[in-house]
């Protein structure tokens, strides 16, 4: 069974392995703070997950969720994850984050910034839009007429196929919005964004497509 490495382990990396370890899978935990500091969650989540540094998470990972303010991006190991597909779950906070000009100016999106970063590892973008509190209950196994399905974007076809494997395996449907720099329409602030704006109502392609198709950038309007 493939390995989860995470680079960042609060409400979204944490939900995230918690499916990841009921799908099956090992997880190997790490935040900024050290492994000492994940004692707790490693405890609850059991045999199936350990703590370690970001390097050794994201040497271990076979796949490899970023879930770390994005400031911090540029805090990311770049070597342990060379070759690697790597899941972004990122958005802007400028009031988090400090102004980022080519996000500001939007002649960049969020996921492209990490996957220059790591120009050798195949970044795919996802979970951005989907709140910590619902994630583990919204997930559902295949065939449940309440399954609901993310938006993924990237550039490697080979990339969004794992993790299009790997949402199925825990508990989600994939629907694939093309390149990275198609990542805007379900970033912050967009009608894809707040589609999971109803806590426990599953989302729907049709209910994501429409707010995909709706989405427009500042500069354009």
């Amino acid at each position: 069974m493939t390995t989860l490495g995470l680079i960042g382990s609060g409400l979204i990396g944490s939900g995230i392995a918690r499916l990841a370890v009921a799908a099956g899978y090992d997880v190997v935990l790490s935040n900024s703070r050290g492994p000492d500091t994940l004692a707790d969650l490693v405890a609850e989540l059991g045999p199936k997950a350990r703590a370690a540094t970001p390097a050794e998470a994201a040497a271990a990972g076979d796949l490899v969720v970023v879930t770390v303010p994005l400031k911090a991006y540029r805090e990311v190991p770049v070597e342990p994850l060379r070759g690697k597909v790597v899941i972004d779950t990122n958005n802007y906070y400028p009031q988090r984050d400090g102004q980022i000009a080519e996000l500001d100016d939007e002649s960049t999106t969020v996921s492209e910034l990490l996957q220059a970063h790591l120009p050798e590892s195949h970044v795919v973008k996802c979970f951005n839009n989907v709140p910590a509190a619902g994630m583990v209950t919204l997930a559902k196994p295949a065939g449940d007429p309440d399954r609901s399905v993310l938006a993924i974007a990237g550039d490697d076809a080979d990339a969004k196929k794992t993790v299009t494997a790997f949402l199925d395996a825990i508990g989600y449907d994939a629907y694939d919005v093309g390149p990275l720099a198609e990542g805007w329409r379900y970033q912050r602030d967009t009608k894809a964004y707040g589609v999971f704006s109803q806590p426990g109502r599953p989302v729907k392609e049709d209910w994501l497509r429409r707010g995909l198709d709706a989405a427009v950038r500042y500069r354009d309007m």
